[in-house]
C-alpha cells in the first residue's frame, strides 16, 4: 500500500469516528422531533476533510463512490445547521455519512500490521534457527 493510499483509509477511519462521535453524543435522540443542534464550524471542517479526501481517492474507484455519497450528505446536513432538522432527520442524514464512510472503508485495504510477517521472513527466520541448533 502506498502512503497516498494508506492517508486516505486513515483519513476515512477518523473521519468515521468523528461523525460517530457527533451521532451519539450531539444530535439528540433518533426519535426527537425538537430542532437538531450540531456545532456548524465542526461540521464544515468533517465536510471540507470528506471532500478532500473523496478528491484524492479518485483513483479507487468504489471508495470514491462512497465518499461521493457521504460528501453529499454531508453538504445537505451542513445546509440545514444549525437548527434547521429535528433530532430525526439529523440522524437520517448522519446515517447515510456513516454508510458511505463504511463503504469506502471497505473498499480500502486495510494498511499492512507489523505483526503478520511475510512468508519469506518466516522462512528466513525458520532457516536461521536451525543454523544454529546446527552448529
Amino acid at each position: 500500500m502506498n502512503s497516498k493510499h494508506s492517508r486516505t483509509y486513515y483519513t476515512v477511519v477518523f473521519l468515521q469516528v468523528s461523525f460517530q462521535a457527533i451521532k451519539h453524543s450531539m444530535a439528540g435522540k433518533a426519535s426527537d422531533e425538537l430542532p437538531c443542534w450540531l456545532d456548524g464550524r465542526m461540521l464544515k471542517m468533517l465536510c471540507r476533510d470528506l471532500n478532500t479526501c473523496r478528491d484524492q481517492a479518485v483513483a479507487q474507484e468504489e471508495a470514491h463512490r462512497g465518499l461521493e455519497a457521504a460528501s453529499a450528505e454531508c453538504d445537505a446536513l451542513l445546509a440545514h445547521c444549525p437548527g434547521g432538522l429535528n433530532s430525526t432527520l439529523c440522524h437520517r442524514h448522519l446515517d447515510a455519512i456513516l454508510v458511505g464512510l463504511q463503504r469506502a472503508l471497505l473498499s480500502l485495504d486495510a494498511p499492512p500490521t507489523a505483526e503478520n510477517p511475510s512468508l519469506w521472513h518466516n522462512a528466513a527466520r525458520h532457516l536461521r534457527q536451525g543454523w544454529r541448533r546446527l552448529s
